[in-house]
């Protein structure tokens, strides 16, 4: 009797039940661990857009943390070229099954050019490195990043 006490204890402690002759375990909690993958030549913002700086032009996009989160893109909203935007501003936003989130510029500058095959195909950005905005700016502004 004092067996079947102890192993019925240890059971519950351990959270095993057994139905069918089937014994489960049920963990008390779990733990999952995202990781990014971090380019070289990119700088990172805390708000999961990087930046590529070539000469006096500057690459924006989005971290693939971002796009992880994200899941399936549906719809990108880009800013037209020409235009400017202001560090710390949403300048577009990305859309998916999950969510829509604003993407903010981590740097001043003109829009020279966006990636408008985004517009048509708004899946690439999860599929392509290109997904980007280039601008003008000076590569003192992206030291704070």
């Amino acid at each position: 009797m004092a067996l079947r006490m102890w192993a019925s204890s240890t059971a519950n402690a351990l959270k095993l039940s057994s139905s069918s002759s089937r014994l489960h375990l049920s963990p008390p909690f779990s733990i999952s661990r995202c990781f990014s993958t971090v380019l070289d030549g990119l700088k990172y913002a805390s708000s999961h857009e990087w930046v590529k700086h070539e000469g006096s032009v500057a690459t924006i996009g989005i971290t693939d943390h971002a796009q992880d989160h994200l899941g399936e893109v549906v719809f990108v909203e880009l800013p037209e070229p020409g235009g400017s935007v202001t560090k710390g501003n949403g300048f577009g936003a990305v859309e998916s099954v999950k969510a829509t989130s604003d993407v903010n510029s981590p740097i001043s500058g003109e829009i020279v050019e966006v990636n408008d095959k985004l517009t048509g195909k708004p899946g690439l950005v999860i599929h392509s490195f290109t997904h980007s905005l280039s601008f003008l700016g000076q590569e003192d502004q992206l030291k704070p990043i």
